[in-house]
């Protein structure tokens, strides 16, 4: 159960690498700085695109650290432009292709703390109630700030490509 989510991870994550390309691509259709892009946000009150991806990433490096029970490794926030969002992104995908099943052989019942939560999880809720809904809302966000500002990427940039098998 846990490898598959994993690799869910970084499938969406190799899609916000391609909705940076088209980022990059309508600013310069447009002629401005791609690198606005990572300021813009939906709403005064929510992060900004650059924090969204910084998000999505961690969210994905520490489901599996913490499932898995290994050290993530440390990202300190510092991207400044697309390419180094770019480079982020990479860098978490690769991370999370270390990872094999048997990593996860104790997962479902692994407790799971964090600093700002008052007692552990048992890593099946962990995964269920907080790292799946805060991983799809942090890229759901990158997705809609993009899309609400002009790029042109759809539900299949989203998705990306479905497995299908013959009929």
């Amino acid at each position: 159960m846990y490898l598959p989510v994993i690799r869910q991870f970084q499938k969406t994550l190799r899609q916000i690498d391609t909705w940076l390309t088209l980022a990059e691509e309508h600013a310069k259709a447009k002629s401005f700085d791609p690198n606005v892009f990572l300021t813009l946000r939906l709403a005064p009150d929510q992060f900004p695109f650059v924090r969204q991806v910084q998000s999505t990433c961690d969210t994905a490096k520490l489901a599996a650290s913490r499932l898995g029970g290994k050290e993530a490794p440390s990202h300190p926030d510092t991207e400044a432009t697309i390419g180094e969002l770019r480079t982020r992104v990479a860098a978490v995908v690769e991370y999370l292709g270390t990872f094999s099943e048997k990593d996860f052989a104790e997962a479902a019942n692994r407790p799971i703390k964090t600093p700002r939560w008052p007692g552990p999880m048992k890593g099946s809720d962990y995964l269920l109630e907080h790292a799946l809904p805060n991983f799809f809302f942090h890229s759901t966000t990158s997705y809609a700030i993009l899309r609400h500002n002009g790029v042109s990427i759809g539900k299949k940039n989203f998705l990306g490509d479905l497995t299908f098998q013959p009929a």
